[in-house]
């Protein structure tokens, strides 16, 4: 155990519970995508659809002449044209203006029958504009759950087999008769498939990873925004104190008056001297919180390295394990002082934090200052980072953490949480609950902890690399994990 022991007090099972983030969404209902698209986006869309439907037909009747089904074409595109106005209606709503899941699916859906009785008037799978069946089913598949997005899919391939068993023929220009193979439109309809699966996976997967690194990042924020809250504390104390010292300055006034006004050995002067020591007594408390260290003082915007490193580790001490806490220097240089960021501070305490979860006894903390770069090493003597987990470290949501020493404290702390509220049996005295264990509730899980380290630590200027500790090959190798700064970007400015 390290000599710079401290125990964190044991919290309520509530308060620790509420610490720990909550389960990762399930791919059916990711929470950007669910929301779908606004109404004002799809009858835009829709409105595009429709100019581009209409030029095309004069475009082919007027230019090129070709034997269209007319008042059939104009009919569907007329049917489009009526659900875009009953939908601008709708428009007026303060509520239809957000985006909606199910508004979503329904108007792609529609969407996706226009196309297609267009596509079945105008030579059906032998028409080169089928492709555009293809768009329905990516927005679909970038903006809504895998439940919807799966049905509209499903939409356009029983479009695709009712295209291909029946069609009106391909208009084509007077006195020419194109008859494509069957087979040709088999390959046409087999393509139309396989580009509808593939272009929307694509477009899943992609905004699966843009959704988990959104969130991944608005995580980092509140993280950085804790901290820059409880910096503020500072501030809010020293608010408190100037607006208090009035109150506090007529409450003396008082407190005089009446000692003047009343016999010296009388209660009403006793009680007046009471209030005139309690009033100077808080008015040296105010005069404590009034002064920010923070404002301009070395001492507090500047901290030895080791002391900075003694900070990070103090909240992780209280477990079985040995944290050691080691600064290197070249000889005749001294230990350096840098920055107090916020960022840095809880981007390290996430590292130690892993690496304690993950070590077997043994964690170390090393920091090596030389005349360009200030290098903190991180090494445990765990298992190591699993091969597969490696090459995606960094990335959000990627995590092989165990039921560790904190997840074990925290089980036993909840155990023994709900022991002692089981009320007891009538006649019967309820005994006495086991002692609650010292805990440090973990910031991962969900594979964020790393994540938000990196982020915090590259924000400040820093590059972090992993890698295999310094045992030998074996279950107890352990991991490393080293984060390097330019000097200057740490050091204060002189």
């Amino acid at each position: 155990m390290s000599q710079n022991e401290v125990r964190p007090a044991p919290h309520d099972a509530a308060d620790v519970m509420s610490q720990f983030p909550p389960p990762t969404p399930s791919w059916a209902s990711l929470p950007r995508r669910s929301r779908g698209l606004s109404l004002r986006t799809l009858i835009i869309l829709r409105w595009l659809a429709i100019v581009g439907q209409t030029a095309t037909l004069i475009v082919l009747d007027t230019m090129f002449h070709f034997p269209l089904p007319r008042w059939q074409c104009l009919l569907v595109i007329l049917a489009s044209v009526i659900v875009n106005l009953l939908a601008m209606g709708r428009l007026q709503r303060v509520d239809s203006r957000l985006p909606d899941g199910r508004q979503t699916a329904i108007h792609l859906g529609f969407d996706i029958l226009q196309l297609s009785a267009l596509l079945a008037f105008t030579g059906g799978l032998a028409n080169p504009f089928c492709l555009l069946l293809v768009a329905p089913v990516t927005v679909a598949a970038a903006s809504l759950p895998g439940r919807q997005a799966l049905a509209l899919g499903l939409m356009v391939l029983i479009s695709t087999t009712a295209l291909f068993f029946w069609s009106m023929p391909l208009p084509w220009q007077h006195g020419t008769d194109i008859a494509l193979p069957v087979l040709y439109r088999f390959g046409i309809g087999l393509a139309l498939t396989t580009g509808v699966v593939f272009t929307a996976a694509y477009a899943w997967r992609v905004a699966a990873d843009a959704e988990k690194l959104e969130l991944a990042l608005a995580t980092t924020q509140d993280v950085l925004q804790r901290e820059q809250r409880l910096a503020a504390l500072g501030g809010l104390a020293a608010a408190a104190a100037h607006e208090l010292g009035t109150p506090l300055a007529t409450i003396q006034v008082v407190a005089k008056e009446l000692l003047r006004a009343s016999p010296s050995d009388g209660p009403i002067a006793e009680d007046a001297r009471l209030m005139l020591q309690q009033a100077e007594r808080c008015r040296e408390i105010l005069k404590r919180l009034s002064q920010r260290p923070e404002d301009g003082d070395p001492l507090y915007t500047e901290i030895g390295l080791k002391a900075l490193l003694n900070e990070v580790v103090d909240p992780h001490l209280g477990f079985d394990l040995h944290i050691t806490v080691a600064v290197r220097t070249p000889a005749g240089m001294e230990e350096p002082h840098v920055k107090r960021l916020a960022e840095v501070v809880h981007g390290l305490s996430a590292l130690v934090e892993n690496a304690a979860d993950f070590a077997a006894s043994r964690v170390r903390v090393q920091a090596t200052a030389d005349r360009d770069w200030i290098t903190i090493e991180v090494l445990d003597d765990g298992p190591g980072f699993a091969p597969d987990i490696l090459p995606r470290l960094g990335e959000p949501y990627v995590t092989s953490r165990p039921h560790g020493k904190s997840r074990q404290a925290l089980a036993a702390q909840l155990a023994a949480a709900a022991a002692a509220a089981r009320p007891a049996r009538r006649g019967k005295t309820a005994p006495p609950p086991p002692p609650e264990p010292d805990i440090i509730p973990s910031q991962g899980g969900m594979g964020l902890g790393f994540f938000i380290a990196r982020t915090l630590l590259e924000r400040t200027g820093g590059k972090v690399l992993v890698g295999p500790g310094d045992g030998a090959p074996g279950p107890n190798r352990g991991a490393r994990v080293t984060v390097r700064w330019d000097r200057r970007a740490l050091e204060p400015a002189s």
